[in-house]
């Protein structure tokens, strides 16, 4: 089994916290994991983008998770962190409520998302893995960022 394994395709992934679910998005988007910092309001925007904030030099749009997937908000603590995504020459910073760790992931071991995980509709989920005891789900990156 472990030479079958070791042929296979591994995804490595940053494992982050939404309420009591786990998520992931693979390490290849990943620009950098910031704690909470001040972001600027911008009137008229969707519901779910916070504001902007000045990352090194660069302007990045900052999306709460939160409110993009229909969670209840809570206050942000010192768990808080924005992971900040590159996507096709887009930066884009996500709240989220914990980035917890960053682990391999064997390509079989992604299962089909069912059409409602902890109340996050499947379009903007990719896939469920269940490795050992856990059980979290992978983010579509191009649904989530999405205007509508």
């Amino acid at each position: 089994m472990s030479n079958e394994l070791a042929t296979k395709k591994e995804l490595k992934v940053i494992v982050f916290q939404l309420k009591d679910e786990e998520y992931a998005i693979e390490v290849d988007y990943i620009q950098s994991i910031e704690r909470m910092q001040p972001v600027t309001r911008i009137p008229r925007t969707f519901p779910f983008i916070t504001g902007v904030m000045n990352l090194r030099g660069v302007i990045t749009p900052i999306i709460n998770l939160r409110k993009r997937f229909g969670i209840e908000e809570k206050p942000f603590d010192d768990a808080t962190r924005i992971l900040v995504i590159s996507k096709e020459g887009l930066e884009i910073g996500f709240i989220v409520d914990g980035a917890n760790d960053v682990i391999d992931i064997p390509v079989e071991k992604i299962e089909p998302t069912p059409e409602v995980v902890g109340g996050v509709e499947a379009e903007y989920l990719r896939g469920v893995v269940k490795l050992d005891k856990r059980l979290f789900t992978l983010l579509n990156l191009e649904k989530v960022i999405q205007e509508s």
